[in-house]
């Protein structure tokens, strides 16, 4: 089996692209042999708990409402250039991800990472739902099968921030500046969203040249 690590943030657009194209890879190679856990980079790491009005922070972050714009349009672009439905309009606040990226690491205890991912994507990115409520992350955690009174219990501590804070600054050290990334083996990075293609030849190369002939 070889690791891939992902370095990414619930709230990133660019994340969720990322994850839709590894997944149609995933999907396409079943026997795939990537065992893969997600960290946390935060791209908003001094965010107030209660986050901020969307536009109000991408004007801020880009330096005019001008710039915000332009980098929605450029996200959006490449979605639908890979067939993916993005409309940001649905996303009306910037929260704090904080606890989001709390909720990832304790599902990687019980094997539940991918399915706390995908919920929190489609949560912030189709629903237009605030991934920074408790109860909100409870109900997440409930349908991609974690005990919801536990979580909600550890939501409501500050059980772990200090430990997400710590491995985001650890991420930085090692020289991680966005998100996503992929660390395939511990050695390879690989920074930003890549094609299900780049995917597909990736996997068949570490399967070696038999099984990748077997596929085509």
């Amino acid at each position: 089996m070889v690791r891939l690590d992902i370095f990414a943030d619930p709230i990133c657009p660019w994340c969720y692209l990322g994850k839709t194209l590894l997944d149609r890879a995933l999907a396409a190679r079943p026997d795939h042999p990537f065992v893969i856990e997600w960290h946390p980079f935060l791209l908003n790491p001094e965010m107030p708990p209660e986050g901020m009005d969307h536009m109000v922070y991408l004007t801020q972050h880009f330096g005019s409402a001008e710039a915000a714009g332009k980098a929605d349009a450029q996200v959006v672009a490449a979605a639908r250039a890979a067939g993916v439905d993005l409309d940001l309009s649905r996303v009306s606040r910037t929260p704090s991800t904080i606890d989001a990226q709390r909720l990832i690491y304790w599902a990687g205890v019980e094997d539940r990472q991918d399915a706390v991912v995908d919920a929190l994507f489609a949560a912030h990115f189709e629903d237009g739902r605030d991934i920074s409520d408790p109860e909100t992350l409870a109900d997440l955690a409930d349908s991609a099968g974690l005990d919801a009174a536990v979580m909600t219990k550890l939501l409501r501590s500050d059980v772990d921030k200090d430990e997400i804070r710590s491995r985001d600054a650890t991420a930085r050290e090692m020289g991680l500046t966005g998100a996503p990334t992929f660390i395939v083996n511990r050695v390879h990075a690989v920074p930003g969203v890549q094609p299900t293609e780049l995917w597909l030849k990736v996997i068949d190369e570490i399967a070696g040249p038999g099984p990748a002939a077997a596929r085509h």
